[in-house]
């Protein structure tokens, strides 16, 4: 099906649809108002609305940066400013914590990775670019995370079976597992699953969902009437409701029998097939891409080494402040010192007093 190609670029151009959920990232907040500014320049979003895979890749889109409005832009910058403050406050309180120890600067370099911190006053292309691809690759670890969540979840609601069961008599224990069993089977007796993503499943969705005869099937049809934004793509709310009807066959929040913390964990695993099966059928890249990676790593490489001397600069400096201001202190304690004993022998009364006073 030719509509399935879509779905190569639903991660990136996720990253700029208008969502409720928080991406869990440090730098959610400055992604969402970037992305809210850049929706609001009319020719951004319709250079969005027909970028594909490869424009994102290379980097084009970033370039459109460079005809959006000026008072967009003027916001754009600002926000960077504000990014900025709040990475610079977030590495002093860490560097306050540590007592001054030695700080990771691997770590630190990657608390930067999504701006040009090299320029701290304006929003330029390479900004964008560098959000793009750090939201991308951060992205793709959430869903990793999602597994590992129910993975935890699954375990904890085990254990907690398991002991009930312990406190339990033995003849109310045989009856528990009696029932847990009983409510295993009465889960798994559903009607037929398809696959995710099968000519089956989706002609299921026209027949019973959008009510159309299964005899008239045509995908690129099926494709605008669910591609609910009209952008081209199916992002990632949209793929997810095609799963529904398949869920609601083995899922439903009435009975005791079925999980709903399972459901969504399902969703996401049908979304996930979904997307490994479109994508294992195009090359994995080109020699163009690995020609643009490899000078990417070089560049980063460099980027990378520029900052460490810098970032070491600016630690000697500071090392080097702090022993000036160490010695000031020092100074201004003994002048106390001093004063203090010249302030005690003049009280004394004897005839040290008029020998201390010739001097």
């Amino acid at each position: 099906l030719r509509w399935k190609r879509k779905f190569i670029c639903f991660l990136c151009k996720s990253l700029m649809e208008r969502q409720t959920k928080d991406t869990g990232l440090h730098y959610d907040r400055y992604l969402r108002e970037v992305i809210e500014y850049l929706e609001k320049d009319p020719h951004f979003r319709e250079k969005l609305k027909n970028a594909d895979m490869d424009d994102i890749k290379q980097g084009k889109l970033s370039k459109e940066l460079n005809f959006v409005q000026h008072n967009f832009r003027s916001k754009l910058d600002e926000l960077k400013r504000e990014e900025i403050n709040r990475l610079r406050m977030l590495i002093k309180a860490k560097h306050d914590t540590e007592e001054h120890n030695a700080m990771d600067h691997q770590t630190l370099l990657k608390q930067f990775e999504h701006l040009n911190h090299m320029n701290p006053h304006t929003f330029e292309v390479d900004d964008l670019d560098r959000l793009i691809q750090s939201a991308t690759k951060d992205l793709e670890n959430f869903d990793k995370e999602r597994h590992d969540e129910f993975k935890k979840y699954e375990m904890l609601k085990e254990h907690e079976r398991r002991e009930r069961l312990k406190g339990m008599s033995e003849e109310d224990r045989k009856k528990a597992e009696q029932h847990y069993e009983e409510m295993k089977k009465k889960h798994a007796n559903h009607p037929k699953v398809n696959h995710p993503g099968s000519e089956d499943q989706l002609k299921e969705v026209w027949q019973e969902t959008d009510g159309l005869d299964p005899q008239d099937f045509d995908p690129k049809t099926f494709f605008k009437m669910h591609d609910s934004n009209g952008d081209g793509f199916f992002d990632e709310s949209e793929l997810e409701a095609l799963f529904t009807k398949e869920l609601e066959k083995v899922y439903n929040p009435d009975n005791e029998e079925d999980d709903m913390v399972e459901m969504e964990e399902e969703r996401l695993r049908m979304k996930e097939h979904v997307m490994n099966e479109t994508l294992d059928q195009n090359p994995i890249y080109t020699e163009e891409e690995l020609r643009d990676y490899e000078q990417h790593l070089a560049n980063e490489e460099s980027d990378i080494s520029k900052k460490s001397v810098e970032l070491q600069k600016q630690r000697e400096e500071l090392e080097r402040q702090q022993e000036e201001l160490n010695n000031q202190k020092l100074g201004l304690k003994q002048v106390k010192k001093l004063k203090t004993f010249e302030s005690t022998w003049l009280k004394v009364k004897d005839p040290l007093r008029s020998s201390f006073d010739l001097l």
